[in-house]
């Protein structure tokens, strides 16, 4: 077996330059992300564990070596307020650091220049020296922390502590602990934005970050299926109103539909569109129907906060890397619920982070071989995704085998079908295929919910779940009666104590399909629904509405795909993806281009080309552009046409 080992800052440019050539001239005026945000992130390669000297060393090599091709941000990912001791992990409670009004802050321990209040000021001026702009991940809310210790909140606005109605207010007043993040349910909750507490707490986080000299705060847990479209709303206003200019971005993106989006995309600057990207193939494949999707929506580039917003296809899980800090319990849970039977409160929790030490990295190359990261990255480059390298920085290694027998296509793009199933999904509530649910009644004792819509060719039975009554800890919670009255939740089987789940509490990769996520039912927003009027049922954990749709199985797992665009001087950009698992020859005609490109006319036209990724000079071609692409290779040639 042959090993290729490429350069860092060889992968990057190439992607810089496709970047820079695909993507549209930058306005006179600067503007925020005026063109898809570029830079490297800590989470693929260290999960939540990195140290400011780590942070700081990763930002140095991105200075010195991909800042002259236009990366320009550092971030660091999740639960940097996290002591790095015995018992903490992802979901873990009680090992976080916070200040007097419940506002998360750096380790001291892993991040000492925080010392004395300083938070990431001194962290935030070193990277500012370096050329770059500094970044932060933050999750939804208020931390279950502060809610315990119901802190005291900070009006930003008269100084001291949030006062109204003749009383202080505090954290307890304002968290929504029924709401907490589905997939870290320990972590963190929303907050009531409707009350001025709220929105008091909200605002005083994003002027501390303002205060520190953060340049692109990555928001979580309030995008896709975890939707919390009052804090996306809020903290675009506020980030509005700073002297200082912060990219808005979000996160996760499962589940996330062209719909959905466009209630979001005027208010942030990236949004992310599918689960988490890892390594593998499956991840990788996965992304090219939801790609095209949002680019057939007219979603690429579109107006965004105080500038533009671009959907974002996750990290670039390339060179040196950690593991996921968590584990697919739903896996786990079959096993135990096939052989064991249901477990109590006693026993495992259901659909949770697997309670590991630090998630310790970078340790391991990645998964990927090099033609895989080739397609990986010429696909983000073309569908002009955010790129934000994940891993860490000595090499990429990849491997090439044996090639396989030619399979010769027609001279045109195809794509091959798929096996077809139904999954249980979301979407905006404004999405007329949303109000497609009905009550089907066997009895007094027994109702079902029935999804009646159309869903592509009928597979078997309508899907349909069985209506149960919301549970409430007790009959003293007036409270939580009224905010669910009339809720419902929906179980799969009759008599089963397991409920829909809304937002599934365990965190998707881009190549899992969402089927629907059950877990033992309590009283959660998360798996509470309602049934309107209209047929739309609708969450009260996110506000989106059920549907079911019809989707390939192992959707991208075989087949072609191109991608087409044009080039600032002209240039035609055309990249040829080979999905199947043997070396393919992909080809089209040089007229048929101009199908995907208006006002083009490429009849009788000859064309220089050369190909990218081998540099090869391909002469003048005037009917025909052929080659034989690798097994998940890929192809990116640039025509120049008369």
């Amino acid at each position: 077996m042959e090993i290729f080992v490429l350069n860092l800052s060889a992968v990057c440019l190439y992607l810089a330059f496709l970047l820079h050539r695909v993507s549209s001239i930058s306005e006179a005026v600067p503007v925020r992300a005026s063109s898809p945000p570029r830079g490297w992130n800590s989470y693929d390669s260290f999960c939540w564990t990195i140290s400011e000297e780590e942070f700081l060393q990763s930002a140095e090599i991105i200075s010195q070596r991909l800042r002259p091709h236009g990366y320009e941000y550092v971030v660091v990912d999740y639960l940097w307020y996290r002591r790095k001791v015995k018992g903490a992990y992802v979901d873990s409670l009680g090992f976080d650091v916070i200040d007097e009004w419940g506002r998360m802050i750096p380790d001291p321990d892993r991040w000492p220049s925080s010392r004395g209040g300083k938070g990431f000021t001194e962290v935030a001026k070193k990277v500012h020296a370096m050329g770059l702009k500094f970044g932060i991940h933050v999750m939804r809310g208020i931390s279950t922390q502060a809610f315990n210790a119901d802190t005291p909140i900070l009006d930003t606005l008269k100084g001291g502590a949030y006062e109204d109605s003749g009383r202080q207010w505090r954290a307890k007043d304002i968290g929504l602990k029924e709401r907490a993040c589905a997939w870290m349910q320990h972590g963190f909750m929303s907050v009531n934005t409707k009350l001025g507490a709220g929105r008091a707490f909200l605002r005083s986080l994003y002027q501390q970050y303002a205060e520190w000299g953060v340049d692109f705060v990555k928001h979580d847990c309030v995008f896709g299926d975890d939707l919390d479209i009052n804090e996306i709303s809020f903290v675009s206003e506020v980030l509005k109103e700073l002297d200082r200019p912060i990219v808005y971005s979000l996160s996760p993106g499962t589940g996330v539909t062209p719909a959905m989006a466009k209630e979001v995309s005027g208010l942030v600057n990236m949004y992310r569109i599918t689960g988490d990207d890892w390594d593998t193939w499956g991840d990788v494949a996965a992304h090219f129907n939801v790609s095209r999707d949002f680019s057939a929506a007219n979603m690429i580039g579109a107006k965004g906060l105080q500038g533009k917003s671009w959907p974002d296809l996750d990290m670039l899980p390339l060179g040196w890397l950690t593991d996921p800090g968590y584990v697919n319990w739903k896996l786990v849970l079959s096993f135990i619920w096939n052989i064991l039977g249901p477990v109590d409160d006693s026993g495992v929790a259901y659909n949770t982070y697997l309670p590991l030490s630090s998630n310790e990295g970078p340790h391991r190359t990645c998964n990927l071989n090099l033609d895989e990261q080739r397609t990986q990255m010429t696909l983000w480059a073309m569908a002009k995704s955010p790129l934000m390298f994940g891993g860490d920085f000595p090499y990429i290694i990849g491997t090439k085998g044996n090639t396989r027998k030619i399979k010769v296509t027609p001279p045109h793009l195809s794509e091959v079908a798929e096996s077809n199933t139904h999954v249980l999904g979301l979407t905006s509530c404004k999405d007329p295929k949303a109000n497609s649910w009905s009550i089907q009644a066997h009895d007094q004792e027994l109702e079902e919910i029935c999804w009646k819509g159309k869903s592509g060719n009928k597979i078997g039975e309508p899907l349909c779940l069985y209506k149960s009554r919301a549970l409430l800890s007790s009959d003293g919670e007036m409270i939580y009666k009224q905010q669910y009255q009339g809720k419902v939740h929906l179980l799969a089987s009759k008599g089963v104590g397991v409920c829909l789940d809304a937002s599934p509490k365990w965190k998707l990769t881009s190549k899992e399909l969402r089927r629907g996520s059950f877990s033992k039912c309590k009283r959660d927003a998360n798996q509470m629904w309602q049934l309107n009027p209209s047929g739309a049922l609708i969450s009260s954990y996110s506000g989106l509405c059920a549907t079911v749709n019809l989707v390939k199985a192992d959707v991208g797992s075989g087949g072609i795909r191109s991608w087409i665009a044009t080039g600032r001087k002209g240039e035609i950009y055309v990249a040829f993806f080979n999905l199947n698992t043997e070396k393919t020859l992909i080809s089209t005609k040089i007229s048929d281009l101009a199908k995907a490109l208006p006002g083009k006319n490429l009849n009788g036209a000859s064309c220089k080309c050369r190909e990218v990724w081998s540099a090869k000079d391909y002469g003048v071609l005037q009917q025909t552009l052929s080659t034989a692409v690798g097994m998940h290779g890929c192809a990116l040639f640039v025509l120049n046409c008369d």
